[in-house]
């Protein structure tokens, strides 16, 4: 049976037309190393890397949280570790001042050195980690402790929601403080800050006996302290594992989503050079039907 010779060229232009296609996806394969460019290439692999994408940018985020965590936990255990070496000089200034041997002018001098370090537990109790105060709960941009006008009280100006990150899909860790449950509330008898006050007071008045009942204050104060202090540590060991995790997590996700989109080079150049042979081969036999006449064609 005769071939009409418009069918004959629409079978040509058709096969033509193919094997260009399949010559740009084996150039796009080379070009970009990955076998998946598009959904027609593999639409079911290609959902599964578009999920252990997003997967890894979540993972990604983890990451980032955990790093400003670890931060925030070391920059608030270095401060309250500093808090307590000056609250256990201050106890050890207490019982020096309650020594009948001492007298009361050398008490009155010793205010100026609670003084100092009242003031210098205020400036650890306002301390920021990448421009954030630690101990304002999740008012992290207010700087939580400060005197009152005739600085007479410290005012604490936080809330009492400790700022937290998200280490996993349900899980949160509480790296901030609520800085009334450390250092005490405006109104709290138990207030590091008016301790530190009234011995500032009993040392002036010469007071031996409250200079004593301070002892018993600083202790407390002490034991909340190092509660804070050991807090910390555990939350950092947690985010270490939690870090761990997301590691082996990262590596898994990526060697899956590499095995379902990255091309073998060597296998994509070896087609590549198939579907140019077929190409050529395809335009030289064209080429010679196409050489029919005019006439022939109609």
């Amino acid at each position: 049976m005769r071939i009409a010779n418009k069918t004959l060229y629409d079978n040509i232009i058709t096969k033509l037309g193919q094997v260009t296609t399949d010559l740009m996806d084996a150039h796009e394969v080379v070009n970009t190393t990955k076998k998946i460019n598009s959904l027609s290439d593999d639409p079911v692999g290609l959902v599964t890397v578009l999920n252990l994408s997003s997967s890894l940018e979540n993972l990604e985020q983890m990451e980032r949280n955990i790093s400003l965590g670890k931060s925030w936990l070391t920059a608030g255990e270095t401060a309250l570790s500093q808090v307590q070496d000056i609250l256990s000089q201050t106890k050890e200034l207490c019982v020096q001042m309650s020594s009948a041997n001492v007298d009361p002018t050398e008490r009155y001098n010793a205010t100026a050195v609670v003084d100092g370090q009242l003031r210098q537990i205020l400036s650890l109790a306002n301390t920021q980690s990448e421009g954030r105060y630690i101990f304002s709960g999740t008012n992290t941009e207010t700087i939580p402790f400060g005197f009152n006008g005739t600085e007479t009280q410290v005012l604490y100006s936080g809330n009492d929601t400790p700022f937290s990150i998200k280490t996993g899909k349900d899980t949160n860790i509480e790296i901030g403080r609520d800085g009334e449950d450390i250092f005490g509330g405006n109104w709290d008898d138990n207030n590091i800050f008016r301790t530190l006050m009234d011995l500032k007071t009993h040392l002036q008045g010469n007071d031996v006996t409250e200079i004593q009942a301070t002892l018993t204050k600083l202790d407390a104060h002490l034991t909340t302290v190092r509660g804070a202090v050991s807090n910390n540590a555990g939350k950092t060991i947690r985010l270490n594992v939690r870090g761990e995790i997301i590691q082996d997590l990262q590596l898994t996700y990526t060697n899956r989503k590499s095995e379902l989109e990255d091309a073998d080079i060597t296998e994509a150049i070896i087609n590549l050079n198939a579907k140019e042979l077929a190409y050529n081969a395809a335009l030289n036999s064209a080429s010679k039907v196409m050489k029919l006449s005019l006439v022939d064609y109609i």
